[in-house]
């Protein structure tokens, strides 16, 4: 991986999120339903179109595979051993409710792995990028900067509380129960309910340790964020603390799962 690569996948997502923005700040989003039921903006495609171009300029031969793409069946991308991942616009719901909490998600996956990975976010102006080989960073206006995952220690210590993150859409009894242990364990919790894959970023930052993700997502709404998280220090982990992975099997849905900022900490012995 070399920085020509993700500086270049970068300007793509600064520039979907340009276009997001546009439509954002318009009087009309351009909403319609999925057959799903779940909503999709003019601003969903205008992202979309523009980041496989892209991506497809900088890598005719690599696969890309957008949530707004049509449907890949499993025995065409069993045969991928690299490709694209994007979610053009991850947190519509956001988008529609103009929370400023979404962002343009653009990962490439190699054997399973995401091996690179770009979030942006288009209000606030900021883009994290992260590789195994070049390390995880944020940038604005102001520049550029490494960025790195918290220890649970380095907080407890202190006598802060944990930082929980969990999903203005999706907050469940489970985790209400995990909050309760780490209270009586760790000696205090804060939760933070944000939208979109910020909340993996966030604790790629340092300034959250723990998202559990107790309800359905799409390999599209981690992967970009996991690769920045593992550059990090940390890790996304199933249910059975093993590393999340990508086109290995029919369908791309996740496993329900934990995003960790510290991996060296013994998370089972808390959660379970």
């Amino acid at each position: 991986m070399d920085w020509k690569l993700i500086d270049a996948v970068a300007e793509l997502a600064v520039e979907a999120g340009n276009a997001i923005l546009e439509i954002y700040n318009s009087d009309d989003l351009g909403v319609s339903q999925k057959t799903d039921g779940s909503p999709l903006t003019a601003a969903d495609m205008a992202a979309h179109r523009l980041l496989v171009a892209g991506l497809q300029a900088l890598e005719p031969d690599t696969p890309v595979l957008s949530e707004e793409s049509a449907a890949v069946g499993a025995e065409v991308r069993n045969l991928w051993q690299r490709y694209w991942l994007v979610d053009p616009l991850d947190g519509t719901a956001e988008f529609v409710n103009k929370n400023g909490e979404f962002t343009v998600n653009v990962a490439l996956i190699e054997n399973h792995r995401p091996i690179m990975g770009v979030v942006h976010t288009p209000v606030q102006g900021v883009t994290y990028l992260g590789s195994a080989s070049l390390g995880a960073y944020r940038r604005d206006d102001q520049g550029q900067q490494a960025i790195k995952a918290r220890s649970v220690a380095s907080v407890v210590d202190v006598n802060q509380p944990l930082v929980l993150m969990v999903s203005r859409r999706h907050g469940d009894t489970e985790v209400a129960q995990l909050v309760e242990k780490i209270n009586r364990q760790l000696g205090g919790c804060s939760v933070k309910n944000v939208g979109s894959s910020l909340k993996i970023c966030m604790i790629a930052e340092g300034h959250a340790d723990l998202y559990p993700r107790l309800a359905p997502t799409c390999e599209w709404d981690t992967a970009a964020a996991q690769a920045v998280l593992e550059a990090a220090g940390g890790a996304i982990v199933d249910l059975d603390f093993r590393l999340l992975s990508y086109n290995s099997k029919a369908d791309l849905l996740n496993p329900f799962f934990y995003a960790i900022g510290d991996t060296g900490f013994d998370w089972p012995g808390l959660i379970n």
